[in-house]
């Protein structure tokens, strides 16, 4: 019985680390659809979001069912605890990178992002892949260190961010106001979904260490 609850308890960080790859190939494929006009490719990530939902579903279910039935205390309470807040920000994200490719569907056979924003957009996408792949790893390893260094990578995040603000905001902006809603609107997603990155890695230092991190709000 209690090789089957620790197989149990091992599954849920296996689904997590499922979780984070497909949010992560996700983000990627919705850019690429993004930049590139690319209806198939938007409408292949738009459906394949239900394959992180499943898989959340599936995660609480057993997660539940640890609860029910086993009773888990101490350690192993607060890994089947944290592990639920973690599937739904991993689930977040997956909506994030949805987003993205219903604006590349929205407005296809038109490209969405002008010539001069595709760069920070473009950078913003490799840094929010770099992230979830990090985070896939922190789940992994329990790394504390690899955790807390994640704040790094989404103050780099935030600082994209302002930049597209900052070209929209240039006198010689002249794409419109649909193109700088659409610009607008991904530039959140990103920075939005690195935000719940960031919360998957504290919820990492909490399970390890017990402690909230400074200035965790979640």
């Amino acid at each position: 019985m209690r090789d089957s609850y620790h197989e149990t308890l091992d599954g849920i960080t296996d689904d997590l680390v499922e979780m984070s790859r497909l949010v992560g190939v996700a983000m990627e494929r919705a850019t690429t659809a993004l930049l590139d006009s690319d209806l198939g490719l938007a409408e292949s990530v738009i459906a394949a979001d239900e394959d992180v939902d499943l898989r959340q579903s599936a995660l609480e279910a057993k997660a539940f069912d640890l609860l029910a039935l086993q009773q888990p205390v101490a350690t192993d309470l607060r890994i089947v605890v944290t592990s639920l807040r973690m599937s739904a920000d991993l689930e977040r994200m997956g909506d994030l990178a949805q987003h993205i490719a219903k604006v590349a569907r929205m407005r296809y056979p038109d490209q969405t992002i002008p010539y001069g924003f595709r760069p920070v957009i473009t950078d913003m996408s490799r840094l929010a892949v770099h992230i979830v792949a990090k985070t896939g790893k922190i789940i992994i390893l329990k790394d504390v260190k690899a955790a807390l260094g994640l704040e790094r990578d989404d103050d780099e995040m935030d600082l994209l961010h302002r930049k597209l603000f900052t070209m929209l905001l240039a006198p010689g902006y002249n794409a419109g106001i649909e193109t700088a809603i659409d610009i607008t609107l991904c530039g959140r997603y990103y920075e939005r979904y690195a935000d719940h990155a960031v919360s998957v890695a504290r919820r990492v230092v909490y399970l390890v260490t017990g402690e909230k991190v400074a200035g965790w709000r979640h």
